[in-house]
């Protein structure tokens, strides 16, 4: 088996591998998906929470044309940083570095709150609904999607990170697919304060590179990335001799193909 050298990923920050690979393979067909649900609309206020290198602003910014308004808030400065140098010009958005759960924004002040796949991440999931119900207008949608419950290709990989670091560091694969339960969703949006709360649930279909390219991608867009920096040739070894031997069975024309459930709640103000 090939494996992949892993100093190309090494040598960027992991914002700009998540841009360059994440993003590519996984965050802009999902986002595509979370776009046609919340139908953004031309002319409308539009505000991205946890919005990481900012594929979501952007793709809001293009359906609420010249006339609206699109503002991407996220706690990571370097991911910031990224999607202010991603974004073209034409594409007028504000960047915000803050805690979703203290956004310094105006009340009532957006038409419509996006959130792709970060709700999981934060702490005070409650206290950041809550926050974002305070700043959407008066009628207003929000529209949020996590992914869950693990696909058996991140159970090899956080088995593996696992084994040879600690369970800790597995802990953050883990808790990417960590909410996904609708009675639970329903539960946060209710007593954050919205009403028609509706859940879907559905798989998605996506295709990465192979399992010899995307096991460092994706490691090095996380923050991982620098525990995996940090490790030996050998340790990196025998993990990606682990991890690429059981992902040869998803492989499929040249490229891993796997499902994953994606749960999308929308709900008004």
């Amino acid at each position: 088996m090939r494996l992949a050298d892993s100093s190309h990923y090494e040598a960027q920050n992991p914002a700009a591998n998540y841009q360059q690979f994440f993003v590519l393979g996984i965050g802009y067909p999902i986002a595509m998906d979370l776009l046609h649900v919340a139908n953004v609309q031309t002319g409308e206020t539009v505000l991205d929470v946890a919005c990481g290198t900012g594929v979501v602003a952007r793709l809001a910014a293009k359906a609420a044309g010249r006339t609206g308004k699109v503002t991407g808030l996220d706690l990571n400065p370097g991911m910031l940083q990224v999607a202010r140098s991603a974004t073209p010009p034409e594409l007028a958005i504000d960047w915000i570095e803050a805690d979703a759960a203290n956004m310094p924004l105006p009340d009532k002040s957006f038409n419509v709150v996006l959130c792709q796949m970060g709700l999981q991440f934060m702490p005070g999931k409650l206290a950041a609904l809550r926050e974002m119900h305070r700043t959407l207008s008066s009628p207003g949608r929000i529209c949020i999607n996590v992914p869950g419950p693990m696909p058996k290709l991140f159970c090899v990989m956080a088995d593996a990170i696992g084994r040879h670091f600690g369970p800790e560091d597995a802990a953050f694969v883990e808790l990417v697919f960590s909410l996904h339960d609708s009675d639970e969703l329903r539960r946060l949006f209710t007593d954050a304060g919205f009403s028609n709360i509706e859940i879907a649930v559905k798989p998605k279909t996506l295709v990465v590179p192979p399992p010899e390219e995307f096991l460092w991608q994706y490691l090095y867009s996380t923050p991982l990335a620098e525990k995996m920096a940090g490790a030996s040739q050998q340790t990196k070894g025998r993990i990606a001799r682990e991890v690429c031997s059981q992902w040869e069975e998803l492989v499929v024309n040249h490229h891993i193909r796997f499902d994953v459930q994606l749960t999308t709640v929308t709900a008004a103000r």
